[in-house]
């Protein structure tokens, strides 16, 4: 065993698909699920995907080429300059992982107790040590490998959502940002015509809703009218929303010895910019390159996504602090759409292309 990978996410998928026979990848889940996440691909994730062998579009993955932000009834809006692509992670991950075994990687499913003494300490297996270690068990911390950040008050909620003909039509090409008090919500179109709704919002308006999706509903429904003419009739795909909290928005990894941290144990951007994916793959690409070498890894990488992770905090706040004028300064200008779209993505120069 040359390379040992924690977590089948799309970080530590990928990683497995080019290391090939040399990586052993540890998995708890017996086969890809639903996951909070945008499923938004942006170029740099479609440039990596590429290079994996992977048509995303192939896949059924919704075009996305244009942009809304709202605020109550007030839209703007932009094309986004790039086109993007609406996917499930339940498809993507399963893509990955598939093309991982193909590729000769071996895929084990395992439940991860702890990350100690440069090894993984797996139920049923004991302590497995390898000479490359690989982190990427995605939102959830491993024991020993806690990501230190400041406690986050933002709940996640999503729902896979069958809208209404004409607003599945009105939705289609977009993807829409809605910003009210206490959080922000993205809504957009992914392969089978489905559409996710990913929220965010403040734990105490999460039980003031009585932490129940319609009372979510109802409370976003009142301060968005746009969302609620939007999802009006639709259909829940999913028995309950898949929720989650304390995600540590804004954290980048500080080097590690020995141990390479892979996507959201790298750095964990804001879920509006829709580039979490793509650091996950960009992260996979850079560790592989980098060899046994984790300290060149941590120089390398550490730069590249620090940048777009901290001014996509900063608009973040901003949007918080003033939406209204926010929306009202986009609506006059769209081209501060495509600055945002721009600022809050990896540079060419980091893919490499």
């Amino acid at each position: 065993m040359q390379a040992l990978i924690a977590g089948g996410g799309v970080a530590g998928a990928a990683t497995a698909c080019l290391l090939g026979p040399a990586a052993t990848l540890i998995e708890r889940e017996t086969a890809p699920h639903d996951k909070i996440c945008g499923e938004f691909l942006s170029w740099e994730a479609q440039a990596y995907l590429t290079q994996l062998g992977l048509d995303a579009a192939a896949m059924g993955a919704h075009p996305i080429d244009r942009v809304r932000l709202v605020h109550g009834d007030r839209v703007a809006a932009a094309a986004l300059p790039f086109r993007g692509l609406g996917l499930s992670r339940r498809v993507l991950d399963r893509a990955l992982l598939d093309r991982a075994v193909t590729g000769g990687a071996t895929v084990v499913q395992a439940v991860i107790r702890g990350c100690e003494g440069g090894g993984l300490d797996v139920l049923g297996h004991g302590r497995l040590h390898a000479p490359r270690l690989y982190v990427a068990t995605g939102k959830h911390d491993l024991r020993g490998m806690r990501r230190e950040w400041p406690a986050n008050p933002l709940v996640g909620v999503k729902m896979y959502l069958r809208l209404t003909p004409d607003q599945q039509a009105e939705l289609a090409g977009h993807i829409e940002i809605l910003l009210f008090p206490g959080g922000y919500a993205g809504l957009q179109l992914i392969e089978g015509g489905r559409a996710n709704l990913c929220l965010l919002l403040h734990r105490d308006r999460f039980q003031a809703a009585g932490r129940d999706w319609d009372g979510v509903m109802d409370l976003l429904g009142r301060d968005c009218p746009h969302l609620a003419r939007r999802i009006a009739g639709a259909t829940q795909l999913l028995d309950r929303p898949i929720t989650i909290s304390g995600v540590p928005y804004g954290y980048v990894a500080a080097p590690a010895a020995g141990v390479f941290r892979l996507g959201d144990q790298m750095g964990v951007i804001p879920s509006f910019c829709g580039d979490g994916v793509s650091i996950a793959l960009h992260t996979a690409f850079a560790a592989v390159a980098a060899g046994p070498d984790t300290p060149l890894y941590y120089r390398r990488v550490t730069p590249q996504i620090a940048a777009p992770i901290r001014r996509a905090g900063h608009l973040f706040g901003v949007a918080q602090a003033a939406p209204a004028w926010v929306t009202a300064a986009a609506r006059h200008w769209p081209a501060a759409l495509q600055a945002v779209a721009r600022l809050t993505r990896l540079s060419p120069r980091a893919v490499g292309v």
